[in-house]
């Protein structure tokens, strides 16, 4: 009798083929869990049975996108996983992008049908959509097939497409990313020194994001349990790791931040947590110190992208002298940095990253010139992927990040990266939030302008004086020719502040 241990010792499997060997071993352990209920093993394998089975009624073929507009839940993750059981690939959107971009995504991606809740349902009522609309809370009871029912069989080959994940649309038009089967099993099958098999993992980012799939797969692949939160809260976090002893979880830096700002922090049982890891934005150094003095557990950050390239990992608990960078190259992903004309930087340089490893995307869905430009190839044709950032290795192999090579700001033949500006802002004491962008200069082509939210008790400071302490800490070329306090910053909603919006709030403004 096959074992999932045998399984996932395996070059190449699936994730459904690994969850109905849960469901025989594990039966009654819960797989998933949200703030409504929860849902065992074996019940989630007859569920996704159902889903697949209904799939195929309804003629959709394997390889067809299927759709999901929701916030995290179990029935979410039960079509998400059901979807791959019938040979589909997982197209989870983003809610938070508005109907009109949600409806060009179901036409870019060709699902023919999509899954919505209550919310998304309403949002979504004007929009022009071919595709079959289920509605887990009024139509899904009826649409999904009776219990006990099997779908037929479907082989499922490595390259077949996993999910699609669409970019946040941050820098343009959302992009649809292919990711294969054999890219997420060698996701799952990579983390066996992580414990998920014994894990129970708080998912507190949004399912239709890849930072949080690095997380919920390998925990269901390897017979975990998964939490699930609706929507984030810093005090309901708490709570519900602390009810459920959770032992690991993926957060990114505004959600510790936010976290470890509660007063009451240290008074949540928290002893149970092994492993904390943190991707999808910069994550200062001097909350990385604070995550690693008062939560228990080993704290790893994470840097890469959706797109795969390569990825890097900083053990944080075992290096404590390096939190100001985001690790080394993970092992079998290999990262180079390049100048302007594609060409290597000389070691100790900057230069734009690029990089290749078992986690690279098929492609942009439909979006052949997008992919290549997305690419670099080295002299002997490899292919890598081009992250976007600049950064260089320290002597001793640990990559420092820049910027985004977007944002560098180019002041008087200068060049100005903005994290070394919002550095500095950040030990004001009056500043909770802050980021830097590039607005036009008369005089220098470009000047760097700050935005700021104020930290609670300081509504009294005036940006003024702030702007010109962090300028009498700035280097003569660095200053801010201007600052603004606003009430909140935009985000994403795993996280990323979104600059080009706060460019277009200074539009047409010239310093």
């Amino acid at each position: 009798m096959t074992t999932a241990t045998d399984m996932l010792a395996r070059d190449f499997a699936t994730l459904p083929d690994l969850i109905a060997t849960h469901a025989r071993d594990l039966g009654a352990k819960t797989a998933v869990a949200d703030e409504d209920g929860s849902i065992s093993y074996a019940d989630l394998d007859a569920a996704m049975d159902r889903i697949a089975a209904a799939l195929q009624r309804d003629g959709i073929a394997p390889g067809a996108a299927i759709a999901i507009v929701a916030a995290p839940s179990i029935d979410y993750a039960i079509v998400f996983l059901g979807a791959l059981r019938a040979g589909g690939v997982a197209a989870p959107i983003a809610p938070s992008a508005t109907p009109a971009s949600i409806a060009a995504i179901i036409a870019d991606c060709g699902a023919p049908i999509v899954f919505v809740d209550a919310a998304n349902a309403a949002a979504l009522a004007g929009q022009d959509i071919a595709a079959r609309i289920v509605e887990f809370d009024r139509t899904f009871a009826d649409w999904i097939a009776p219990e006990g029912a099997t779908p037929a069989a479907v082989a499922i080959d490595p390259a077949d497409g996993f999910n699609i994940i669409y970019s946040s649309g941050t820098t343009g038009t959302p992009k649809g990313i292919i990711q294969s089967h054999a890219m997420r099993w060698s996701h799952i099958s990579r983390n066996a020194a992580a414990g998920f098999g014994e894990a129970v993992t708080m998912i507190a980012t949004p399912l239709y994001s890849n930072t949080t799939l690095v997380s919920f797969l390998p925990t269901l692949g390897w017979g975990g349990t998964v939490v699930l939160m609706k929507k984030f809260d810093a005090h309901r976090y708490l709570a519900l790791a602390e009810r459920h002893r959770a032992t690991h979880t993926m957060l990114v830096p505004v959600q510790y931040q936010r976290i470890m700002a509660l007063a009451d922090f240290d008074t949540f049982a928290l002893s149970s947590f092994r492993l904390k890891t943190s991707t999808s934005a910069p994550f200062s150094a001097a909350l990385k110190a604070d995550v690693l003095k008062r939560w228990p557990g080993v704290l790893i950050e994470y840097y890469g992208m959706t797109e795969g390239g390569a990825s890097t990992g900083l053990n944080a608990t075992e290096h404590p002298d390096k939190l100001h960078t985001v690790g080394v190259p993970l092992p079998g992903h290999e990262m180079r940095l390049i100048d302007d004309d594609g060409n290597e930087v000389t070691p100790g340089e900057m230069g734009e990253v690029v990089g290749r490893g078992p986690t690279m995307m098929t492609g942009y869905h439909g979006r052949a010139e997008a992919t290549r430009d997305a690419e670099w190839h080295d002299a002997d044709g490899n292919r890598y992927i081009r992250h976007g950032d600049v950064g260089r290795f320290d002597d001793d192999g640990f990559l420092i990040l820049m910027d985004r090579k977007k944002d560098l700001i180019i002041s008087g033949g200068f060049n100005i990266y903005p994290t070394d500006l919002e550095s500095v802002l950040a030990g004001h004491e009056a500043v909770g939030d802050c980021a830097v962008v590039g607005v036009p200069s008369e005089a220098w082509g470009e000047t760097p302008a700050g935005f700021y939210v104020v930290r609670p008790g300081f509504e009294h400071e005036d940006a003024g004086a702030i702007m010109a302490w962090a300028n009498a800490r700035l280097g003569k070329t660095q200053r801010l020719a201007q600052l603004h306090r606003i009430d909140e910053m935009p985000r994403s909603a795993i996280g990323k502040i979104l600059k080009r919006e706060l460019r277009d709030s200074l539009a047409g403004m010239v310093a």
